[in-house]
């Protein structure tokens, strides 16, 4: 069966990340959307996304399809539903539409002709960023049994602290020596070919995804995921890095998102509680406007390509677009549009062909191509953000 992934009708919630990316390649837990339905189907997927980011992340149709609603995470109910879909079957969970069988085009589905399943167990459905993070707990502990089942996991060091240890998995190639673990609160995956430094406390759920780095004497509290290639120091809680990003410093990062490319400079910090202790509203792309989030805690909302200089302050509920770059004393306001530059003191526009150049650096030494496709999207945001910058 031939599977994809569409973005279903929360894109526009889940921005700035789906300016660079398709819902289905968001980061939560300890894989991306997309790697928990391929680990489930055990199928590889293809996506229907927006038509700017459709070269870089393409869709493969067939005369038989299942297409399914990649802000719905799989489990195995779930997936076992949509294994056995026939075709003109549907499946919905609160008026929303999760997967359906067809071998039409995709402008000629009518759900009306359709034999409509109900499901309603319970799955994890990520409606608004502020979900990346907040459902981050049960995201992790859903991969760690899927990623870990019937494995056996390295051994621990002996210089390690432990608790909890049944609750530990770590990969091959990973180096950790004198830190301590406290799996006791959740369990603790450590990838491939990773690095623990010295006097690092880790309480679970967390994640530190292959290639990643935890500098020295860093705190973390769950639930966190460190994506691929990513850096953490200082003090960390409840946040998901994507991949490729740092944050490698003393200072606080809590309650937040942080997309790929982007870099947290030193002892910069973010409040994720406001003094009063009122519930936080958070930018919404969606309805141009800030949206209460239910929340008393909420931080930072960093897309990808952003990056910020040493001793930043980040008020409670502050999202950042794509390619900003924040500097300078005292707070930046609350929403920073794409393709800024500036800080406290005011914002002026950052130019494409500048963040280019720097994204090219960036990457390069990551071993990554900055490629024609990559500066297409880019371009689509730069265009797209206008509106909100002070041209």
């Amino acid at each position: 069966m031939n599977y994809i992934l569409f973005d279903g009708t929360v894109r526009a919630a889940l921005l700035p990340f789906t300016y660079t990316r398709p819902v289905a390649d968001i980061r939560i837990g300890i894989l991306t959307i997309r790697e928990k339905w391929e680990m489930y189907l055990g199928s590889t997927t293809t996506t229907l996304t927006e038509e700017y980011l459709s070269d870089k992340y393409p869709m493969v149709e067939m005369e038989e399809n299942i297409m399914i609603n990649a802000s719905f995470l799989p489990n195995k109910n779930l997936v076992a539903i949509i294994s056995e879909l026939k075709p003109n079957q549907a499946v919905f969970r609160d008026d929303e539409v999760v997967a359906f069988y067809t071998n039409d085009t995709q402008d000629a589905v009518d759900f009306d002709t359709y034999d409509i399943i109900e499901y309603n167990d319970d799955c994890l459905f990520v409606a608004h960023t502020w979900d990346i993070f907040g459902k981050n707990d049960e995201a992790l502990r859903h991969d760690f049994q899927l990623i870990t089942e019937d494995r056996i996991s390295q051994p621990i060091p002996e210089s390690v602290n432990t608790l909890s240890p049944e609750n530990i998995f770590i990969e091959e190639g990973a180096k950790l020596e004198f830190v301590t673990l406290n799996a006791s609160t959740g369990p603790i995956y450590i990838g491939k070919n990773t690095e623990i430094m010295e006097g690092s406390v880790i309480r679970g759920p967390f994640a530190l995804c292959e290639s990643g780095r935890v500098k020295l004497a860093t705190k973390v509290y769950g639930a966190t995921t460190v994506g691929p290639h990513s850096v953490i120091g200082g003090e960390v809680n409840n946040s998901v890095l994507f991949g490729y990003s740092n944050k490698g410093h003393d200072g606080f990062l809590g309650n937040s998102v942080l997309g790929e490319w982007c870099n947290i400079g030193a002892d910069s910090n973010n409040s994720n509680l406001k003094n009063n202790y009122e519930e936080v509203k958070l930018w919404s792309y969606e309805t141009e406007n800030f949206a209460k989030t239910g929340l008393q805690f909420c931080g930072l909302m960093m897309g990808d390509h952003s990056k910020c200089g040493i001793n930043t302050m980040f008020n409670t509920g502050t999202v950042v677009g794509v390619s900003a770059n924040i500097f300078g004393s005292g707070f930046p306001r609350n929403f920073v549009p794409s393709f800024t530059w500036g800080g406290a003191s005011g914002f002026t526009t950052y130019i494409t062909k500048k963040a280019f150049e720097v994204a090219k650096v960036v990457m390069l030494r990551r071993n990554v191509e900055f490629t024609a496709q990559d500066q297409a999207i880019l371009e689509h945001v730069f265009e797209d953000s206008k509106k909100w910058r002070k041209e």
